[in-house]
């Protein structure tokens, strides 16, 4: 049986939680995936990673959930993987469909509320980073191809390491509006960073599961990984 392998960063802090999350996470793919064996690893849980690849045959696809094709992905991730010639695609944050999904999942969030797009604020809380321009301008590019699908009455986009602050891209906004935590992941930085700076900006809107947890996206990382062994 095929094989695939969704990596995650993970929570250095707290490992172990982060690892059975990302667990029941793949065991959710894995459902979806008729003949695939989907399993996961997280590069912060020690040796997990490597255990997990020690188990596996050398025809494993990786898929790594992360939201920029950055150092993790493209440094990190294949220095763990040492002598494997194993075939990682491209991580979650940079897949052309995801505006699309994530539109549709919009759609039915607004149709649960009863709201319409246009009179609807919708800000993006990302992570972005002090060090790297390519976390934000991911993020960036998300929002305009989303603008494209959906027409809200205004979308702001703030981060968590690097301005517009979240907290200023979420003030002033009305009632009538929601937040999409743009992570791949529920880590420290959406049950922690994001509701603190909503609070601050005095954010009375929903807050939507992160992008990597919505039905469709779930659906899509199935379908992306059976596309894979058939084109292999």
């Amino acid at each position: 049986m095929p094989h695939a392998l969704i990596v995650a960063h993970g929570q250095p802090s707290a490992p172990a939680p982060a690892e059975a999350a990302l667990a029941a996470y793949a065991a959710e793919v894995d459902v979806q995936c008729d003949g695939i064996n989907v399993s996961a690893a997280t590069l912060a849980s020690p040796g997990a990673l490597e255990d997990s690849l020690q188990r596996l045959p050398r025809d494993t696809v990786i898929y790594p959930l992360f939201m920029a094709k950055g150092w993790f992905v493209t440094s990190a991730l294949p220095k763990r993987l040492g002598d494997r010639s194993l075939r990682i695609l491209d991580p979650l944050g940079v897949d052309v469909e995801l505006p699309a999904l994530v539109a549709d999942a919009l759609q039915d969030t607004l149709a649960e509320n009863q709201w319409d797009a246009s009179a609807t604020d919708l800000i993006l809380a990302a992570h972005g980073s002090g060090r790297s321009r390519n976390p934000s301008a991911v993020a960036q590019g998300f929002a305009t191809a989303l603008a494209q699908h959906l027409t809200f009455g205004s979308m702001h986009l703030g981060f968590v390491e690097e301005p517009p602050s979240i907290a200023d891209a979420a003030s002033d906004l009305r009632a009538q509006a929601l937040c999409l935590p743009f992570f791949a992941c529920t880590g420290g930085h959406v049950l922690e960073d994001v509701p603190q700076a909503l609070n601050q900006a005095g954010f009375t809107g929903k807050v939507m599961p992160v992008v990597g947890e919505l039905p469709q996206v779930k659906s899509h990382i199935a379908a992306t990984l059976c596309q894979a062994f058939k084109t292999s």
